[in-house]
């Protein structure tokens, strides 16, 4: 039976596939999917798409072939559940109630939106010259994507940890603000960093990637691109004869990529015993020839019936639909979006309303040992910072004293500061574009629901 692991493997759709694609991505992806215990989803990003690509026809073609070359190279659509997120109209409706639920201050510390910041600042441009609503956002799309599905474990690559953080913080939010502690909506997903399949070298051994001009294409341009590609791989000078250091080449890793353990290894050793470059080259084309040129006749025959993958793809999305449907239905409920034929029956108890809306003090332990904690509305916005603390103790005393006399809290034990340049032990800083009847409001909240407690 299905174990509790669910996978979801997000396809971006722009673009064509090289075999850094196959090896690092494709086929460990789809080796995972044929575990029995698992229930994979695989989708197309094509709403994503639309962020870095405006071109309608070209998102066309690369939708076709991309989902064209996942089947190619295997996937099972009886197996998977295998849609175009497009397809899915409860999607973009999470979205917007995670968007409605998130701080901006959260999204703007997202690397994308932050490196293209950083870019245009660098080269005296506006800062936010270039920068759509799309690209700002598309981490909560992300996290729609997967908490849709309730999705435990998430592959990704390194520079995709961030975006299953803000998934976990979107989902703890939104989980506060509407579910009842022992009924959570979302399960916190977890990223699984494959370190196996690490990035292929290109051509000239830098990372195999479009844009530096460096890959060896997957199916587009057939065997001839292929062996092309491998031509002009960066060798020494060395001839036939003479040995070879088998690490100076990216070829070596990308044998190894194709290749059994002991054929990689007599591969090494022949060619510090002097096989020639041009021959090695050969066998490396061969390699990849038997794993991609059966592929490649069934990509042909799929591109030659797109209303076949047409097929596939709605079958998939009426899958998925089974689970996203009623999900979407009982959140929508929970947000109060809700029939008005049950008006009145669905509302939650006073006390539960006043707990979602109430701010919340979460103490913690930094890597230097130090101990800190922060105020933060309901909403996850960030009210005040706290400097370090030597002890638990200590900063236990601090969160005690603000809660009881909140602003007026003794100096000895806490002081509220506004400038960071006097953050110094025993105080804490107000956070950026919050003022002091703001504070005030919070602890309000805090005594009062502290005095409804007591009564």
């Amino acid at each position: 039976g299905l174990g509790d692991v669910y996978k979801r493997q997000g396809i971006n759709t722009t673009g064509t596939l090289h075999i850094g694609n196959y090896v690092g991505a494709i086929r460990p992806a789809i080796q995972a999917s044929q575990a029995d215990d698992v229930q994979s989803f695989f989708f197309m990003a094509d709403l994503h798409a639309l962020i870095k690509c405006q071109d309608p026809d070209r998102i066309e073609r690369s939708r076709l072939q991309i989902a064209a070359t996942w089947l190619a190279a295997g996937l099972d659509p009886k197996r998977v559940i295998f849609y175009r997120q497009s397809d899915i109209p409860e999607i973009p409706t999470l979205s917007w109630m995670l968007t409605c639920a998130t701080a901006k201050g959260q999204m703007n510390r997202a690397h994308a939106y932050k490196a293209a910041l950083d870019a245009n600042v660098g080269n005296d441009e506006d800062p936010d010259a270039g920068i759509s609503m799309g690209l700002y956002s598309y981490p909560i799309l992300m996290a729609a994507d997967i908490l849709m599905f309730n999705a435990h474990k998430v592959p990704v690559g390194k520079d995709q940890i961030q975006h299953i953080e803000m998934a976990r913080d979107v989902a703890t939010r939104f989980n506060h603000l509407y579910a009842t502690e022992d009924k959570p909506f979302f399960t916190l997903p977890e990223a699984i960093v494959d370190t196996v399949h690490e990035v292929l070298p290109g051509l000239d051994g830098r990372k195999m990637s479009k844009s530096y001009n460096n890959v060896i294409p997957l199916f587009e341009g057939g065997a001839k691109a292929i062996s092309d590609a491998i031509a002009q791989i960066k060798t020494d000078s060395r001839l036939p004869g003479e040995a070879k250091d088998p690490d100076s080449t990216s070829m070596t890793p990308i044998y190894e990529a194709f290749s059994t353990p002991e054929e990689y290894a007599d591969f090494r050793r022949r060619l510090e015993e002097g096989l020639g470059w041009g021959e090695a080259k050969k066998e490396l084309f061969e390699k990849i020839e038997s794993e991609i040129g059966p592929m490649r006749q069934r990509y042909e025959e799929l591109m030659a019936q797109p209303e076949r993958i047409e097929e596939i793809l709605l079958e998939g999305a009426e899958k998925a639909r089974e689970i996203s449907a009623p999900f979407l239905a009982q959140l929508k409920k929970a947000v109060g979006l809700r029939n008005f034929a049950t008006y009145g029956q669905n509302g939650r108890s006073e006390a539960k309303k006043q707990k979602a809306s109430l701010p919340i003090f979460k103490q913690y332990r930094e890597a230097d040992g130090q101990f800190y904690f922060k105020l933060t509305r309901a909403s996850g916005e960030l009210l005040l910072q706290s400097a370090a603390f030597a002890s638990g103790r200590d900063a236990g005393m601090a969160v005690g004293a603000l809660k009881a006399h909140g602003l007026n809290a003794p100096e000895d034990i806490i002081r509220i500061v506004e400038n960071e340049s006097e953050l110094q032990a025993k105080t804490v800083l107000m956070a950026t574009g919050v003022t002091r009847s703001d504070l005030q409001e919070a602890f309000d909240l805090l005594r009062q629901a502290a005095e409804e407690k007591n009564k």
